[in-house]
């Protein structure tokens, strides 16, 4: 019997193929010279925070998942994690992914495909797994997503996420602070032609399908799926480049932090 998401996945993939080739043109080479720079680092004060106390940089093995270039996977690979590697839809933006490493001169392992077909070769095999910046959205079911944190982790592991905040899709990033769509959505929503976001003078033609999810659909899939919550933290700044002209008034929750903790082995 066929997912009923697999055409919505499908979209989405070609969707990315198609963004990476933009971002390629906007961005690539920027981020390539600030690898020859040294230093290189894409986590702001919130994540580092968060990573120090996970003690990631003590050598611990990390799994981000819809990585896309994989250049916040690069940034802790650099600043001292063990085995980095990264999941997502896009083999192009994969590729991207390697040839940052290969700049850096470090290794990532960067695997394409869904997040729901990860191979069972890679359960308990991390200490931490990351999600970051606006990737649930793409993602059909949540409660998938987190059985399949749960079984990626080893016994005492920990899932950091750090992601937009879902009362955002209340709103339309040009129309303020004025309500757009119900909080309780279910259908998705439906992108395409759209500018891309970091080059708006680019139009990414192909169709794609974004996903509402709301806080308490976040924190109870983690709970149902055997994930303990640690810590959680909303934030007035924007992790995304979306609303970012929106955090001066301080109004709403722009992004969120969540740890939750696989129970250690018995």
């Amino acid at each position: 019997m066929s997912d009923p998401h697999d055409a919505h996945i499908a979209a989405n993939r070609a969707m990315w193929d198609e963004t990476a080739a933009i971002h390629e043109r906007a961005r690539f080479q920027a981020l390539l010279d600030q690898i020859a720079a040294g230093g290189f680092s894409t986590l702001d004060e919130t994540e580092r925070a968060i990573f120090d106390r996970l003690g990631v940089a003590r050598g611990l093995d990390v799994a981000q998942l819809c990585c896309n270039n994989a250049r916040e996977l690069l940034s802790l690979k650099l600043a001292g994690a063990g085995r980095c590697t990264g999941f997502d839809l896009s083999e192009r933006f994969l590729d991207q992914g390697r040839r940052l490493a290969s700049a850096a001169g470090v290794e990532l392992e960067l695997i394409a495909g869904s997040v729901y077909e990860i191979p069972r070769a890679f359960d308990g095999a991390f200490d931490v797994v990351y999600v970051t910046v606006g990737a649930i959205g793409w993602l059909p079911e949540l409660d998938r997503f987190f059985a399949v944190v749960a079984r990626l982790l080893r016994p005492g592991g920990a899932l950091f996420m750090y992601e937009m905040h879902p009362c955002l899709d209340m709103l339309d990033p040009d129309k303020g602070f004025a309500i757009q769509h119900s909080y309780f959505r279910t259908e998705p929503y439906v992108g395409e032609g759209d500018p891309d976001y970091f080059d708006p003078s680019a139009t990414v033609s192909a169709r794609s399908y974004w996903f509402h999810h709301r806080l308490s659909q976040v924190i109870g899939g983690a709970l149902r799926n055997g994930l303990a919550l640690e810590s959680f933290d909303e934030h007035a700044h924007d992790v995304s480049m979306v609303f970012a002209h929106l955090a001066p008034a301080g109004l709403l929750p722009l992004s969120y932090t969540l740890v939750a903790r696989k129970a250690p082995a018995a």
